[in-house]
């Protein structure tokens, strides 16, 4: 029998360092979300990522093949559960910086990957990346035909050289600490305004430092406090003609071949809050007996939404491990598993974390307890890497509707 969820040796020793790095290095962390604004409770984090990156945690979300320790998705989702659910923000910095170092990972070439990979292979310092994919306004509609606008910066070639003019907002980490950049944006463009969106949009690599990068603001966000989301706009950014990502006009390909493997990672941060909550919330009930004789986890009402989130718990974890590895291994159905542990983890996350607060009562809506925080960082879910409405229609509706979908290749893929 194939199924099975048992961790190897190796994965177990990886969960149990990175619940212990978590426990000792990022819930002390938590307190740079009580600063003032956002660029302050951004910087105040650094010296935990440095100690992150110096941990190894960067080179374990890499692949072997390019250097780095990671051999598969599932690696990754088991790390990121312990690192998330003690520090949201943090943990999303380290992984953005992934999800903007997949384009080059997926799609540059050896030269590419050996001239720009080394920075993020080191254990020094605090390197940053960022996919540079959303722009204000939005970007459900990127491919639109005209009249839609679609991908809206540009790239245009003179001589040897591209030229990226635009805007991008809700990019993890875009600016650096500085402002002044990350050290590798990946970044969305359109290169031919003449073309169909899947032959005009390319992905171009923009390294740091880079004139004509200039931050705007940097956005206040519900959740995530101490993690930079800027506004940011390419006046006149020049790059090399060979800073391309794969052939010119596939970058939304390129995109979506990034953002399965991000899919299945959000379920896994829905995995992460719902756990810190539950965690809390089981020992408030064991504890607290709110005037009464007997700890509140003894009346029904109680025991039964414990219960309830629990099994919402495991049931997500499992439907994320179940995708990610189908993108280890590339199977048909990676794409269709992938989005659904998005959509069915995050939506279910802002579900029982709003549940768990009615069992603690009046005193959750204090930021003195966690899982206010908790809250507000899961509302963030259903609309990182598209929004759920837009995935539903555009990626998941679109996986129905292909001729010849079989609605039982998720549960009947054969070992080749």
């Amino acid at each position: 029998m194939a199924i099975d969820f048992r961790l190897t040796e190796r994965q177990r020793e990886l969960q149990l360092q990175s619940r212990k790095f978590a426990s000792e290095v990022l819930t002390p962390a938590i307190e740079a979300e009580t600063l003032p604004t956002a660029e302050q409770r951004f910087a105040a984090t650094r010296p935990a990522y440095e100690a992150m990156i110096a941990a190894g945690f960067l080179r374990k979300c890499i692949p072997r093949s390019a250097g780095g320790e990671s051999v598969g998705l599932t690696d990754t989702a088991i790390l990121v559960e312990e690192l998330y659910a003690a520090n949201a923000s943090v943990t999303l910095t380290l992984i953005g910086t992934v999800l903007g170092l997949l384009p080059l990972l997926i799609g540059g070439t050896k030269e590419q990957r050996d001239r720009l990979l080394p920075p993020f292979l080191k254990q020094t310092g605090a390197p940053l990346a960022g996919f540079c994919a959303t722009e204000p306004g939005g970007s459900a509609n990127a491919a639109s035909p005209p009249p839609g606008e679609g991908v809206r910066t540009t790239a245009r070639l003179s001589g040897d050289r591209w030229i990226i003019q635009g805007r991008k907002s809700w990019v993890s980490s875009a600016t650096g600490w500085d402002r002044k950049g990350a050290d590798l944006l990946s970044v969305l463009c359109r290169t031919d305004p003449d073309a169909p969106s899947e032959r005009g949009v390319s992905v171009m690599l923009v390294e740091r430092p880079a004139s004509g990068l200039v931050f705007e603001r940097a956005m206040n966000s519900v959740g995530h406090r101490a993690h930079l989301l800027p506004v940011f706009g390419f006046e006149g950014v020049s790059i090399p003609s060979d800073n391309v990502l794969g052939s010119v006009g596939g970058g939304l390909a390129l995109t979506a071949a990034c953002f399965t493997g991000a899919s299945a990672l959000v379920g896994v941060f829905a995995v992460a809050l719902m756990r810190a909550a539950f965690d809390f919330a089981l020992a408030f009930a064991r504890n607290e007996k709110r005037g009464g004789i007997h700890p509140i986890i003894e009346h029904q009402a109680v025991g039964y939404a414990l219960a309830d989130a629990k099994m919402a718990i495991e049931t997500t974890r499992c439907l994320c491990w179940r995708a990610c590895q189908a993108v280890d291994l590339q199977a048909p159905a990676a794409e269709e598993l992938a989005i659904e542990a998005k959509l069915f983890g995050s939506e279910t996350a802002v579900r029982v974390l709003t549940d768990l607060m009615r069992v603690v009562g009046v005193e959750s809506y204090d930021h003195a307890l966690p899982l206010g925080r908790l809250l507000q960082d899961a509302l963030a879910l259903p609309l990182f890497g598209g929004g759920n409405i837009g995935v539903r229609r555009r990626r998941l509706h679109a996986i129905l509707q292909r001729p010849g979908y079989d609605p039982l290749t998720a549960s009947s893929e054969v070992e080749a």
